[in-house]
C-alpha cells in the first residue's frame, strides 16, 4: 500500500517537473523568437521619438509661418516661401550673400574649376569601373562643388558679402584642413624618440576636454588687444591697435583659430594611433634601401594610415557643419552677420520666433552637410579603404 502511494507521488512529482520544464522551454523558445522585437523595439521607438519625429515636424514647420494670436498661436501654410526668401527674397543677403559683378580672376577660377571637373568626369566615364550610381553621385558632387566655387566668386570681394552658407563652408574647409595638418604633424613628432614624449601627448590632449563655450571665452580674452592678458605682447609686435572684431575676415580667422585649437587633439589622437599601428618592418626596410623620409612617408606610412585619416576627416566634417558656440560667444555673429554660421543663423531666427525660417535654414544645413559628407565618403573614404566607388 505504502509502495503504491510512494510510486503515485513520485509519478506526480515527475509529471509536475516535466510540466514546469515544458513551460520553461516554451517561454524560452518564445523569448528567443521575439528577441528581435524585445531588444530592437525600444531602440526604434527612441529613434522615432528623438530623431525621425522632430525631423518630420521641422520639415512641416519650414513650410509654414508661425503667428502669435489671441489665446495661442497658429501655423499658416505658405509652401516653399521660406526657402524662396533664403535664395531670392528678403533673406538672400543673410543666407546666400550679396553678389557683386564677376571679375577676371573670378571668371578664371570658375573656368579652371569647370575644366577640372570635366576632366574628372570624363576620366571616370572612360574607366572600366564606371556605374550608373557612380556617375549620378559624381554629377551631384560636381554640381555642388561648382555651386560653391561660383558662390564664393560672386560674394567674396569689396562690394560683395558672403552669407551664412559661404561662411559655414569657410569654417568647415579651412578649419578641418588646418586641424588635419597640425594633428598629423604633432602625431608624427610624438612617434619620434624624443624626451618628454608622454608629457606632450597628455598636453596635446587637454584642449579636447574644455567645453566650446569655455574655449570661446578664453580666445575672446586672449584676442583682446587692449586689456586682454596678451595685450603687452600685441603692443610689442605692433598689433595693439587692431580691432579684429570689427574686421569681417579677421573675426572669421579668430573663429577658425579657436575651432582649430579645440579639435586638433582629436586629429592628433586618431592619427597617432594609426601611425603607431604602421608596420615598423616596412619602414626599417625602406630606410635600409636608402629611401628619404618623404619617400617613406609617401610610399609606406601614408598608404597605411589613409583609411583612418579619411574616416577621421569625415567625422570632423560632420561635426564642423554644426559650429555655433565659438561665433556666438566670440563675436555674436558680428560684425553685422559676417561670422554667423548656418546653425547660429537658425538659432537667431528661432530666437525671434521665426520658426518657419529657422526650420528652413536648418534643413538647408541638413542638405548641404549631407551632400558634402556623402560625397567625401564615396569619393575619399571608400577609396582610401580600397573599396570600389
Amino acid at each position: 500500500m505504502q509502495s503504491s502511494q510512494h510510486a503515485s507521488s513520485s509519478d506526480a512529482s515527475e509529471a509536475l517537473v516535466a510540466t514546469r520544464g515544458s513551460r520553461r522551454s516554451f517561454a524560452t523558445n518564445w523569448l528567443d523568437r521575439q528577441a528581435r522585437y524585445v531588444f530592437v523595439l525600444p531602440t526604434v521607438l527612441l529613434i522615432l521619438a528623438f530623431s525621425v519625429f522632430p525631423l518630420v515636424a521641422s520639415a512641416y514647420l519650414s513650410l509654414t509661418r508661425f503667428e502669435l494670436g489671441e489665446g495661442g498661436y497658429g501655423l499658416k501654410f505658405i509652401g516653399l516661401l521660406n526657402y524662396k526668401r533664403l535664395f531670392v527674397g528678403t533673406h538672400q543677403f543673410h543666407f546666400v550673400g550679396v553678389f557683386h559683378p564677376v571679375g577676371v580672376i573670378s571668371l578664371t577660377v570658375i573656368a579652371l574649376t569647370v575644366l577640372l571637373i570635366g576632366w574628372w568626369l570624363v576620366r571616370y566615364l572612360m574607366s572600366a569601373r564606371r556605374s550608373v550610381i557612380g556617375v549620378l553621385g559624381r554629377l551631384i558632387a560636381a554640381a555642388a562643388l561648382l555651386t560653391v566655387i561660383w558662390l564664393a566668386a560672386v560674394t567674396i570681394g569689396s562690394s560683395g558679402q558672403p552669407g551664412t552658407l559661404t561662411v559655414t563652408l569657410f569654417y568647415v574647409v579651412l578649419g578641418v584642413a588646418l586641424q588635419f595638418s597640425i594633428g598629423l604633424g604633432l602625431a608624427m613628432l610624438c612617434t619620434l624618440p624624443l624626451k618628454g614624449n608622454r608629457f606632450f601627448r597628455i598636453l596635446f590632449f587637454l584642449p579636447l576636454m574644455v567645453t566650446p563655450v569655455g574655449i570661446a571665452y578664453m580666445f575672446r580674452m586672449m584676442a583682446d588687444t587692449s586689456v586682454g592678458p596678451l595685450a603687452p605682447f600685441w603692443s610689442l609686435i605692433g598689433l595693439g591697435q587692431i580691432a579684429w572684431a570689427a574686421d569681417p575676415w579677421l573675426a572669421r580667422a579668430v573663429v577658425v583659430i579657436g575651432d582649430t585649437w579645440q579639435w586638433v587633439p582629436f586629429m592628433f589622437l586618431v592619427l597617432l594611433a594609426a601611425l603607431e599601428g604602421t608596420s615598423r618592418d616596412q619602414i626599417e626596410a625602406a630606410q635600409l634601401d636608402g629611401a628619404s623620409s618623404w619617400r617613406i612617408f609617401r610610399d609606406v606610412v601614408w598608404p597605411s594610415i589613409a583609411p583612418v585619416a579619411a574616416s577621421a576627416v569625415l567625422i570632423r566634417l560632420i561635426e564642423a557643419f554644426k559650429i555655433v558656440d565659438l561665433p556666438n560667444v566670440l563675436t555674436n555673429g558680428g560684425p553685422g552677420i559676417a561670422t554667423e554660421s548656418m546653425t547660429l543663423h537658425a538659432f537667431i531666427e528661432w530666437r525671434t520666433l521665426n520658426l518657419g525660417g529657422a526650420s528652413a535654414v536648418a534643413y538647408m544645413l541638413f542638405f548641404v552637410s549631407t551632400i558634402a559628407c556623402v560625397s567625401f565618403f564615396q569619393l575619399v573614404v571608400r577609396r582610401a579603404r580600397g573599396q570600389r566607388t
